[in-house]
């Protein structure tokens, strides 16, 4: 008989957008105890979750499990890198982006049977300067969004469509020199993002075409918009069509400087963090395990009707 498998469950009370209030007896309860001998730790401060990972490596734990939302799993996930043990999945928040770009469903229950079914990738990770993501990291449009959508309470598509307006509107495009092996591009610029993975989160494709998994990743540069391309691009960001745009350049390559006018402000996984004028970006291959479908369906992009009536309602 082999032996149990153990495993890290981490809950944090606070994050992601539903309550975890049956969680621990839900995981308990679907985990076999002839399979797997499973630990359940809520985190109490930031960082917690954090120490528990860490102390999960020591342990030679075979799997974490990051219980909440992008924050979470992201905190988790940094901390995994580099090691022998396979991060798990349920994802509880709003974006959720490195769980939809994995096809790991936002459905707890589901989520726990991709767990269950102990199937494991390894995938790639980027550095920004010191600091890891997995999904994507940015300066512009969409790190100014971030800074605007952070700490707010009520979160969601329809919140960050609503910020993406009102950033447009008082935003004006920097000039930035994006420096690779491949080449060199110097322009203004709305948005430069360095994609790991596809997505933002939301479903939000920038870079439709990223892989998680080549080594790689796609540098999405979108010149400056007027107000009237503005609709047109936000329903080729939630159609997976911004590729199609006559705006966006799109280099492939696993690393790359950026240069700006001045410092300020960016993203990285949708967290806004201050930065200086030189921004170095890195892939790093196949250095953490995670745990997802064997099987994954394929991905369907939302309809364009509900999309144009998402945003609709939400601004008129």
């Amino acid at each position: 008989m082999s032996a149990k498998k153990k495993i890290y469950a981490i809950i944090n009370p606070k994050s992601g957008t539903s309550s975890k209030q049956n969680l621990p007896h839900k995981i308990a309860e679907t985990f076999d105890a002839h399979r797997f001998d499973v630990h359940i730790f809520i985190t109490g401060y930031a960082g917690h979750g954090s120490e528990i990972a860490r102390q999960a490596i020591k342990d030679k734990v075979d799997y974490v499990i990051a219980v909440g939302g992008d924050g979470t799993v992201n905190e988790v996930a940094r901390t995994l890198v580099n090691s022998q043990t396979a991060l798990g999945i349920i994802p509880l928040g709003s974006g959720n982006g490195l769980a939809r770009d994995l096809n790991i469903s936002t459905d707890a229950k589901k989520a726990m049977g991709i767990i269950l079914d102990e199937n494991i990738i390894s995938i790639d990770y980027g550095m920004v300067n010191d600091r890891i993501f997995f999904c994507t990291c940015g300066v512009g449009f969409d790190a100014e969004v971030a800074a605007m959508s952070s700490g707010k309470k009520s979160r969601g598509s329809f919140m960050y469509i609503k910020n993406m307006l009102e950033t447009f509107i008082r935003q004006k495009p920097e000039t930035y020199e994006i420096i690779c092996p491949e080449g060199t591009i110097k322009d203004k610029a709305f948005v430069v993002t360095c994609a790991n993975a596809s997505q933002y989160g939301y479903n939000a494709h920038i870079a439709p075409h990223a892989d998680i998994q080549d080594g790689m990743m796609n540098i999405a540069i979108l010149k400056p918009l007027s107000i009237l391309e503005v609709p047109q691009t936000s329903l080729q960001l939630f159609t997976k069509k911004i590729d199609e745009n006559n705006k966006m350049i799109e280099l492939i390559t696993n690393e790359v400087t950026i240069k700006r006018e001045q410092e300020g402000m960016m993203h990285i996984d949708g967290d806004p963090v201050e930065m200086g004028k030189e921004i170095h970006v890195k892939i790093i291959p196949q250095g953490l395990k995670v745990l997802v479908p064997a099987n994954p369906q394929k991905k369907h992009p939302l309809d364009p009707q509900e999309v144009l009536m998402r945003i609709a309602d939400t601004f008129f």
